[in-house]
């Protein structure tokens, strides 16, 4: 008896974000003040979540093992007693902040950018596949999902799984390309879905539900599905393109 294993790997190349992302939802996540930042604690959950997307077999870029060890030595500088005036010593934390800032800078100017409209003979006009998910993006206080969003939500699914089904005897099990083309079936029946709702229709066992995770990250990065957020209510919304 095992716990589920798949060889299964998803890699999440440009299509998910990067270490800095994940750093920023570490921060948001548990209230951190960018510039006060618990380095011992973004460590540990910055390395609990490269741990978790090893487990999933979900592979991602060298950038996030540099970022792992720059955490950790910046870690180790602030465990180190200082020396001479400590007010000329830069706090290592520092080395952190600024590029966060920055990187803050840059998101915010690409958002602004985005917002323009773009004039010209390349410029294409946004289409959508289904009136509910253009309504939903016009709502109040819509965003889109990332990666480290879906994660937090798909570990909620995890911890609410039956001990009794957390371990899958099952010697046959579906394929992530056969669970694409099942949400693919039953997005196209319903045309929207909410996340948890989606690991409700028929799937119990541990193995499955990985499984159906892994077929959805499969299906953004092949622009299959979008993924939004209602803020004020928390319901993450599957929308079938």
């Amino acid at each position: 008896m095992t716990v589920m294993e798949t060889p299964y790997q998803i890699e999440l190349e440009d299509v998910f974000e990067g270490p800095m992302d994940l750093l920023l939802h570490l921060i948001r996540k548990n209230e951190v003040d960018i510039y006060d930042i618990p380095i011992a604690l973004v460590t540990r959950k910055y390395l609990e979540y490269l741990d978790w997307m090893k487990m999933m077999n979900i592979d991602f870029a060298g950038d996030f093992l540099v970022m792992a060890a720059t955490l950790a030595q910046i870690k180790s500088r602030t465990l180190l007693p200082t020396h001479g005036n400590e007010e000329e010593e830069e706090d290592p934390r520092m080395e952190l902040t600024r590029p966060l800032i920055e990187y803050l800078q840059m998101q915010s100017v690409a958002e602004q950018l985005a917002e323009r409209d773009m004039l010209g003979d390349k410029t294409f006009v946004r289409t959508y596949a289904n009136d509910e998910l253009k309504a939903f993006e016009e709502g109040d206080q819509v965003i889109q999902v990332g990666l480290f969003e879906l994660i937090d939500a798909f570990q909620k699914i995890l911890d609410n799984i039956p001990e009794d089904h957390r371990i899958d005897l099952e010697a046959d099990r579906v394929s992530v390309k056969e669970r694409i083309t099942e949400i693919v079936d039953l997005l196209e029946e319903k045309g929207t879905m909410t996340f948890s709702e989606l690991f409700e229709t028929g799937v119990q066992k541990r193995g499955d539900i990985i499984i159906t995770f892994l077929a959805l990250l499969e299906m953004v990065k092949l622009n299959l599905i979008k993924i939004a957020q209602h803020l004020p209510s928390g319901i993450i919304r599957i929308f079938y393109v």
